[in-house]
């Protein structure tokens, strides 16, 4: 009898804080979002010296009170889940852990209370609470296409290179160092600036030919940008006709409680990992 009631304690807070299906555990994922974003809007007000000054008391308390709650709740994420490991070494709990800690250490290392902004990371979790998974899966394909794309994007990134390395040689060559080109390596550094269409200024050609090397190398640059767009492009539209019509993607937000495996179908019962039940009624 106890524990059965142990049980259904255990899946009960397990139901709440890992799943959105469920008004409790949207509304749990809701709060646990808002104290995200405040977390996160507090450590960068009191970034704010004038704001420091004024209310850095307050930003203070809030940090800790939101903290506690956050490890307060990194406690029940791994007391209600039979492996506990399962949990801790997933990404989302190494993210809640390093996102609940920075506070602590800030006791030994001074300053590392602004590492709170690595909580805006727990934020994924909106997908999942407002299931938006059609969005994770147009990210899945661009994630691929870009994986596809690369040795593509790394022959033309090494070509790159080579042509900024010889247009750099040549602007040493021509300008000197009387005119800020002091080196080949500060030279290859301004045409890569000059390539990519950043233009610092900080370095400029003085010499007509310098100039007009110069001018050369801007109009390649925008022709330069657009080639990885396209590569990529590319291999989007090609995983798009590839793609089998039948490919479902699936808003069920259940967590197993025994070894914590995600991605269940929508009317599962039985986890596809450990064949364990999903829901005790």
């Amino acid at each position: 009898m106890i524990e059965s009631a142990k049980h259904t304690w255990r899946s009960k807070l397990h139901e709440i804080i890992y799943e959105a299906d469920t008004p409790a555990g949207k509304a749990f994922d809701v709060v646990l979002l808002i104290l995200i974003f405040l977390s996160v809007v507090l450590v960068m007000l009191e970034s704010v010296s004038n704001l420091q000054i004024e209310y850095g008391k307050y930003f203070y308390i809030g940090e800790w009170i939101i903290t506690i709650f956050f490890t307060i709740e990194y406690i029940l994420r791994v007391i209600s889940i039979r492996k506990p490991s399962a949990y801790i070494f997933s990404f989302y709990g190494l993210i809640d852990f390093i996102s609940t800690i920075p506070l602590y250490l800030s006791f030994f290392i001074v300053g590392t209370n602004a590492l709170l902004t690595i909580r805006a990371l727990r934020l994924l979790r909106v997908f999942r609470i407002l299931k938006v998974t059609r969005y994770i899966g147009e990210g899945n394909k661009l994630a691929k296409a870009l994986k596809d794309s690369r040795p593509k994007i790394l022959v033309f990134l090494f070509a790159v290179m080579i042509l900024s390395v010889i247009a750099g040689t040549l602007m040493y060559i021509v300008e000197g160092p009387e005119h800020g080109f002091k080196s080949i390596p500060v030279s290859v550094y301004w045409c890569i600036v000059t390539l990519t269409t950043v233009g610092f200024g900080d370095i400029a050609p003085v010499t007509a030919l310098g100039q007009f090397i110069a001018t050369v190398i801007m109009i390649m640059g925008y022709g330069i940008i657009a080639v990885p767009t396209g590569i990529v492009s590319a291999e989007m539209a090609k995983g798009e006709n590839s793609e089998p019509d039948s490919k479902k993607l699936h808003l069920n937000t259940q967590v197993c409680h025994n070894c914590g495996a995600r991605k269940h179908q929508d009317q599962a019962k039985y986890c596809h990992n450990c064949g364990n039940i999903l829901h005790y009624d």
